[in-house]
């Protein structure tokens, strides 16, 4: 197996890649500056938001952190709420990482519990501190970018429940597809979070059962699939 399962990834734009609109602050026109500065800010600032989590978390803490003077932070940044989107924008919406939809669309040759096993290994372990920060930090997002984040998530479920529909045999706009869909991306996202529970048992044995019951629940959905129509 190549242990880059991304390689020779297209990444499809779309909805699924829609990211949350960081502010523009021009006050420095050192770009490669800005990038440093702003690099610093928001790594201080994950190591405190997965630590003492976001509300609890101060401009002044971060400053320290990351060594940023206080007087300057905001030529780098507006405030703590975009801090937290440059951080879900580079964790959470990675565009290196390839959704289970696209991986379907151009691996048809691999299996489907191999393209889930290949996809929750990148999401528990490439998008660990995302889905961490997310967590943690989704009762402190404006709104605004909660019904970014929720678009996101629906165009997502719906893109998986469309390439779900081969594998199942269901219409296109049978609500199953887009059940599975969304258990697929709980799955993906929220599993970390439960990791204390099975702390004792190696990480690839929990990744090909969790793997294998997905691609046996969509089996069964497919022969139930191929019953309704033997039965009409």
């Amino acid at each position: 197996m190549p242990t880059d399962d991304n390689a020779g990834f297209d990444f499809i734009e779309g909805p699924a890649s829609h990211q949350l609109d960081e502010a523009v602050v021009g006050s420095v026109q050192d770009t490669s500056l800005v990038e440093e500065r702003v690099d610093q800010i928001c790594d201080a600032a994950l190591e405190l938001f997965l630590q003492k989590g976001f509300a609890s978390t101060t401009i002044r803490d971060i400053c320290a952190k990351s060594g940023i003077n206080q007087a300057s932070i905001y030529d780098y940044i507006a405030n703590k709420n975009d801090i937290l989107r440059r951080l879900l924008n580079k964790l959470w919406f990675r565009a290196d990482i390839p959704t289970l939809s696209e991986r379907l669309k151009q691996s048809e040759d691999v299996s489907l519990e191999e393209n889930v096993a290949r996809y929750l290994r990148d999401a528990w372990s490439k998008k660990r501190k995302g889905t961490l920060l997310v967590y943690r930090s989704v009762p402190h997002l404006l709104e605004d970018d909660r019904k970014t984040m929720r678009a996101r998530d629906l165009a997502v479920i719906e893109e998986l429940a469309g390439q779900l529909k081969n594998e199942t045999g269901l219409a296109p706009d049978d609500p199953r597809n887009r059940v599975v869909a969304n258990l697929i991306l709980f799955l993906s996202a929220f599993a970390p979070m439960r990791d204390w529970l099975t702390k004792d048992v190696d990480d690839e044995l929990i990744l090909r059962t969790v793997s294998a019951g997905v691609a046996a629940m969509v089996k069964q959905i497919a022969a139930d699939s191929e019953s309704e129509e033997d039965a009409e």
